[in-house]
Parts: structure tokens; sequence; C-alpha cells
């Protein structure tokens, strides 16, 4: 709940910021207009269009890379329960007396795996299951090398089952880097500044106006402030409302076939 709170705080600081900026712009505005209202009529509407245009662009890539990541880590889950469930099949090749030692292993990195993303709020729990699953992995590994590498065994079953293992193992790293790969914090910053500096030239050309525009305000403002919301929560799919949770259950369903 954290991470729901810190990012909820971020998203209702920005539309504050933006609303004191929008007041402070038409300020400045009013101030301008009564000193020099010919210099005034000359408007800022262009310098104000690059800058939403500007932000707009931002906040459309942003969006797209962090919608493209949110779905790739989903895609991953997945992509690790089939090269899990492979690799368990292939364990039929191996001698018979070394198959329940070696589906013993796969039960509990399986295990492991899960348990340790059902845990990412504590990240201390999260990084001991995560360490028992590599033990279990290297122990895994260990023993299908060694039954594959028997002298009564062709040799069919070692380029068979040990490829399987190892793209397992490997999707096991790529969700790891998948899970840290994020856009740098001067992204963030960036769009922040650029949506208060958005605001303070919106308020800036309502100035004209007798009455403030509260709705077009109130419209910019929201939905700028929820779409950076939204942009959090999906870079930090763990943590926020939007969550690849259900994509778990892939991996739950093929422990559930791992008798």
């Amino acid at each position: 709940m954290g991470f729901i709170y810190w990012s909820a705080i971020s998203a209702v600081g920005l539309f504050l910021g933006m609303l004191l900026c929008a007041e402070l712009g038409r300020r400045i505005g009013l101030a301008r207009l009564a000193q020099d209202p010919d210099g005034f009529a000359k408007g800022s509407g262009p310098v104000e269009a690059a800058a939403l245009g500007l932000l707009g662009l931002l906040l459309a890539f942003t969006f797209s890379g962090a919608a493209s990541r949110f779905e790739a880590r989903r895609e991953l889950i997945v992509a690790e329960a089939n090269a899990i469930g492979t690799a368990y099949l292939r364990v039929d090749l191996l001698p018979s007396d070394a198959q329940p030692e070696v589906r013993e292993l796969f039960r509990r990195y399986l295990d492991a795996r899960v348990d340790a993303y059902r845990h990412t709020a504590n990240v201390l729990v999260m990084e001991v299951r995560l360490s028992e699953a590599d033990r279990w992995q290297g122990q895994l590994w260990a023993k299908a090398v060694a039954a594959s590498a028997r002298s009564e065994m062709p040799a069919q079953t070692a380029m068979l089952l040990l490829p399987a293992l190892n793209e397992m193992i490997d999707i096991s790293t790529t969700r790891a880097a998948a899970m840290r790969n994020h856009p740098p914090l001067a992204i963030f910053f960036l769009l922040a500044g650029l949506s208060l500096v958005s605001s303070l030239l919106v308020g800036y050309g309502m100035c004209g106006a007798r009455e403030r525009n509260w709705f077009y305000v109130l419209l910019v403002t929201t939905t700028i402030s929820l779409t950076f919301y939204l942009i959090l929560d999906m870079e930090y799919p763990r943590f926020g409302l939007l969550r690849v949770d259900a994509a778990d259950q892939a991996l739950i369903e093929l422990r559930g076939h791992l008798r």
C-alpha cells in the first residue's frame, strides 16, 4: 500500500501544483495586461501551444513505453511458465531412478519463484525466496547434467533436456531485468516540471477573461495528473493498482500439474 499512497500523493501534488501555477499565471497576466494592454494583445498563444504540444508528446511517448513494458512483463510470466512446463516434461527422458529427485527440485524451484513474487511488498522476503529459487535452480541443473551424462543415456537426452533448462534459467534472468527496467527519474521530473510550466502559461493566456474558466483549468490539470498517475502505476506493476498478478496464475496452475 505504500507505493499506492506515494503515487497518489505525487499525482494529487501535481494536480494542486498545476492549479496553483494556473492561478499564478493568471495574476501575472492581469498585471501585464494592466501595464501594457497592447503588448499583451500580441498574446502568448504560440508559446502556450508549443509547451502543451511538447507536454502532450512527452506524455504520449512515456505512456506508450510504460504500457509496452507492462505488457512485456505479463508475457514474460507466461513464457516462464511455458519454459518450466517444457523442461519438466523432458525429465521423462532421464533414467527412471533419477526422475523423482529432479521432479522434486522442479517443484521446490517453482514454489520459491511463485512465493517470491507474492511478497513484492516485502523486499527482504522476496530476495530470500529468489535466492532459494536460484539455489534450487543450480541443483536442478547439476542433477540434470549428471543424469543425462550417464553412459547408458543416448546423446539426444542432453540435447533435448539441457537447452530447455537453459531457456528456463534465461527467462528468470530476463524477468528480473524487466522488473528493474524503468525510465530515468529525470523523465518524471521533466514531466512534472513541464506540466507546471504549461499550467502557468494556460493561466497567463486566460487572464483576458473576466471570470476564471475553472472547467478548462480543471479539465487540463485532471487529465494530466491522471495520466501521470497511470504511468507511475504501470511502471511498477507489482505495487500499484494496475498489476500483473493475474498473469501469475499461469505459474500457479502449472504448479498444480507438477505432481
